[in-house]
């Protein structure tokens, strides 16, 4: 049965099918609803930017598209080795997708290492365009390769292209007074040069980006935009290359608006403005660059026009110790981290926590644990995020799926915090945080009114009618206390970690009183509102549910739409909010005799679901630093249902 869910789940993720016809030329043109391209070289090759520049021009040509940058930890790892490969996979088509694609159709290698480290994922009958210069007996020798595969026969089932890319570059730079090495470094450009011509991509956007990027160094720009026209012309001549291929845009796919490709680290940036400029509040961020949130403080940097200040701390705990004292002072504050930096900012947090102030902490997850994996991604830092403190210290938790949703889920996490004047995690990964698709950019008028109004006064009368202020008395909706700004005359009050006397906030040991402060605070996160979980059953008649969490959306939704494309029923939910859980989510997972949790981890939302709804849920796991394949979660699934 695998092989039927595989087959049909092609047709319904966007098979790579489609006519064929001549156009003007003597090239043959065909057409294709989608295709999965992934380049791949050494760290020094240039692979992600070509890969971004590649994706800015689909996403500016209309069609939907979803990336998976992968790359080194280190900073240059050694040239040639397998360790040292950097890739960028791009999955582009003309209709709705979900992930970046399970397997590329199309591998651009260029050096044996880049070849080796990738070919196991590259189908039979796929494209390998191979950079035939760098195929030399020290370089395969580096990687294992005993004899050259491009002459061996190992590559017979695939269609292969020799393209000497380095000596082509060199050769179409001779003109312009570079170094060889130099002109070597174009290379990237040509082979960008060449996929765009066999793809039909825009070329305008890129040899503006060219002029821009080295606009001080005009030679260097003339170079690249050389480079990057000669790939062009050597697919329009070369023989070797006799189809070009058409993706139309995903015109039916996106609802009206103005769209732009973005990144999940882009998207959060820009939610925590737009969440700063509905709260009327400026922004503060105080961080510690970590591999992969440090472009967050990299982004907001350049807003200092809309109020943002950023602060790059020392360390971890100095840069949530400055947040959450901008935080006493009125801002809306932000520490941007991951797992590692998590829990250096822990006891922070639970000063938060007692200080009742409201602060984003915003983790980019990623392997673990200690060091781990810094490119890799995964979510095994939930149970860190729900408990990861000492005493009661509970936190709301918000959830991104997708890089787009980024940026709503910065918003949301917004209004969590000022309402209910609470620290609240943001669990993204980095999956999100470097990929990218298509974002519909919101008009302001859509997005949520998140003013707060600061105490101004006395809020509280003494038996014998003294007005004072008492910073722990509570709204009784939302069971925040007010908020203070410094200075502000006759709300001074006592803050620091020690437990505070309900209503006038002074020292108490009172056990009485501290029994009473932790179960309110742990009320205020319960009673947080937050939407009911909705759950795609299109059939009504499912007996299994997938529930996933944050960027296991993808995969999942593709899984799913295998599964039914193949005649199965199943049901689909996805959480935002883990802490605290949507509140009819208790009903939902007890209509269903299966509940199915995929994750990248070994169960954390698995366990919080047995122990708080005592269902039997089902954990798939994978912790390999790489997001789910939608091929693989449909095969599980698959069993599932028929288990």
């Amino acid at each position: 049965m695998t092989s039927q869910v595989s087959s049909a789940a092609e047709q319904a993720d966007g098979a790579v099918v489609g006519e064929q016809r001549k156009p003007a030329g003597s090239k043959e043109l065909r057409r294709l609803d989608r295709v999965i391209i992934r380049f791949a070289g050494d760290s020094g090759d240039g692979m992600q930017l070509t890969g971004d520049r590649f994706t800015s021009e689909t996403a500016s040509f209309g069609n939907d598209l979803s990336t998976l940058p992968n790359f080194p930890a280190e900073i240059r790892a050694p040239a040639g080795t397998l360790p040292g490969v950097s890739s960028f996979q791009l999955h582009f088509a003309d209709h709705d997708i979900l992930t970046p694609g399970d397997a590329p159709n199309v591998l651009v290698a260029m050096n044996p290492a880049a070849l080796k480290a990738n070919i196991a994922d590259v189908p039979r009958g796929a494209e390998i365009i191979v950079n035939t210069d760098e195929f030399t007996k020290r370089a395969m020798s580096k990687v294992g390769y005993p004899t050259n595969p491009l002459e061996d026969g190992s590559l017979d089932g695939y269609s292969v292209h020799p393209v000497p890319l380095t000596t082509m570059t060199v050769e179409a730079l001779k003109e312009f007074d570079l170094s060889r090495k130099e002109a070597e470094r174009s290379k990237n450009m040509f082979a960008l040069g060449l996929l765009s011509w066999m793809y039909h991509r825009p070329t305008e956007g890129t040899e503006k980006f060219l002029k821009t990027k080295f606009a001080k160094k005009p030679e260097i720009a003339a170079a690249n935009i050389a480079a990057f026209r000669a790939g062009w012309n050597f697919g329009e001549t070369t023989e070797d290359f006799a189809v070009s291929y058409e993706v139309a845009p995903a015109s039916h796919t996106f609802p009206t608006g103005t769209y732009r490709n973005i990144s999940g680290n882009l998207a959060l940036s820009y939610g925590l403005i737009a969440a700063s400029q509905q709260a009327d509040l400026p922004l503060y961020l105080g961080s510690y660059p970590i591999t992969p949130a440090s472009d967050i403080l990299h982004e907001l940097s350049k807003h200092k026009n809309f109020g943002v200040r950023t602060f790059q701390a020392e360390d971890e705990i100095a840069g949530i110790g400055a947040a959450l004292g901008a935080a006493f002072g009125g801002s809306l504050a932000v520490t941007t981290t991951s797992g590692p930096g998590v829990a250096l900012k822990s006891e922070t947090i639970g000063l938060a926590v007692s200080l009742e102030l409201p602060l984003l902490v915003i983790d980019i997850q990623r392997g673990g644990p200690s060091t781990g994996l810094p490119t890799k991604t995964e979510q095994a830092d939930l149970l860190q995020a729900m408990f990861g403190r000492n005493g009661e210290a509970p936190v709301p938790i918000v959830a991104p799926r997708t890089p787009a949703d980024c940026f709503d889920a910065a918003i949301e996490a917004a209004r969590i915090a000022v309402t209910y004047r609470t620290p609240v995690f943001l669990l993204s990964d980095g999956y999100l945080a470097n990929g990218s698709e298509p974002w519909r950019v919101p008009d302001t008028d859509e997005l949520p009114d998140l003013r707060v109004q600061f105490a101004q006064g006395p809020n509280h009368t003494l038996d014998d009618g003294t007005e004072v202020f008492w910073p722990y008395k509570r709204d009784p909706q939302t069971l925040a206390r007010p908020w203070a700004i410094p200075g502000t005359p006759g709300l001074e009050h006592r803050i620091g970690g020690i437990e505070k006397q309900d209503g006038t906030g002074n020292i108490s040991y009172d056990p009485a009183n501290h029994d009473f402060m932790v179960r309110t605070r742990q009320a205020k996160i319960d009673g947080i509102d937050v939407p009911d979980v909705e759950v795609d059953d299109l059939s009504g008649t499912a007996n299994t549910l997938v529930l996933g969490w944050g960027s296991t959306y993808g995969p999942i939704t593709a899984a799913v739409r295998r599964l039914r494309a193949a005649g199965d029923s199943i049901a689909q939910a996805h959480l935002r909010h883990l802490n605290p859980f949507p509140r009819n989510l208790g009903a939902v997972l007890k209509r269903y005799d299966k509940v199915v949790i995929p994750e990248m981890n070994l169960g954390q939302l698995a366990t919080l679901i047995r122990a708080k709804y005592l269902v039997d849920a089902h954990s798939y796991n994978q912790v390999n630093g790489m997001p789910f394949k939608a091929e693989q979660l449909a095969t599980a699934l698959k069993e599932a249902i028929d288990g």
